[in-house]
């Protein structure tokens, strides 16, 4: 039976509105990180994140003496701010060009500590059955993080749907684009909020664990999807600079990438979500 605390997208909004001051205004709000006696609170998006964990908490973490409380966000601003703050231990959602845009951008200091997955990022339709399909002046939409925007309009440049410049990073916008044979529309959204405008739009780039959430499967719904291989983008376990060699963060971490762990994921998500050790 899962033990998951389940925040509401309001009190989400409130905690990242109150980053910078002391969670909640109580000492529990620091004794996340800091008491390594306690439980360790990872903060986690829903899917596949919180069910990974969840796996590790009722079958892996009392053997090997981990108290493990995990906290499901629905956002991806609220785990690192709380991570931050120390309302909690570590989180697990992000990949590293993301972090590296949000320390950057938040002067937070969080770090990865052990790289656990990939949830390969799809183009997803009701309309169409193929990318090929897709009519002019098409609407897509896309996450409207700078990161996430990115990574699909790369995903598109690699399906030869449109083209970028050359040498565009992880910074790559519309604005980016020389050739839009389709002269497709983009529309940028919440990246949360992407499966939702199905039925608004002709496409949209979806992030492998809001597709999976929508219950779409990236390996048989995607009409193009990432590529795993030499992907920047695997998901992994981050702590706050300074907690990495938090015994508790230690032992997740081994658990995490465990044969157990792979076998989990191999056989729950068929495909959707790789392990990535």
């Amino acid at each position: 039976m899962r033990n998951t605390v389940k925040l509401t997208t309001a009190v989400l909004a409130a905690g990242a509105l109150t980053f910078g001051l002391t969670a909640c205004g109580s000492e529990d709000s620091t004794s996340a990180s800091s008491d390594t006696s306690g439980p360790l609170v990872v903060a986690a998006s829903p899917v596949p994140h919180a069910e990974i964990l969840t796996y590790v908490k009722d079958n892996l973490a009392k053997k090997a003496g981990l108290d493990l409380e995990v906290k499901e966000f629905t956002d991806y601003v609220t785990p690192n701010t709380a991570t931050e703050d120390g309302s909690v231990g570590a989180n697990y959602f992000q990949n590293q060009p993301y972090l590296d845009d949000f320390n950057k951008k938040n002067g937070t200091h969080i770090v990865p500590v052990v790289t656990v997955h990939l949830e390969p990022l799809g183009l997803y339709s009701n309309k169409v059955k193929s990318a090929d399909a897709l009519k002019s002046g098409a609407t897509i939409a896309v996450p409207n993080d700078s990161v996430n925007e990115a990574r699909a309009l790369k995903l598109l440049d690699a399906n030869g749907i449109i083209t970028l410049k050359d040498g565009v990073g992880n910074d790559a916008t519309p604005a980016d684009i020389t050739k839009n044979p389709k002269n497709l529309k983009f529309k940028e959204l919440e990246a949360a909020q992407t499966p939702r405008s199905l039925d608004d739009v002709d496409a949209a780039v979806i992030n492998g664990n809001y597709a999976i959430e929508a219950d779409l499967s990236p390996a048989k719904d995607a009409l193009v999807l990432e590529s795993a291989k030499d992907n920047p983008y695997g998901n992994f376990l981050a702590v706050k600079e300074g907690n990495e060699d938090d015994p508790r963060v230690k032992k997740l971490a081994e658990l995490l990438t465990s044969a157990e762990v792979k076998k989990f994921i191999e056989d729950k998500y068929d495909g959707s979500v790789i392990a990535s050790f």
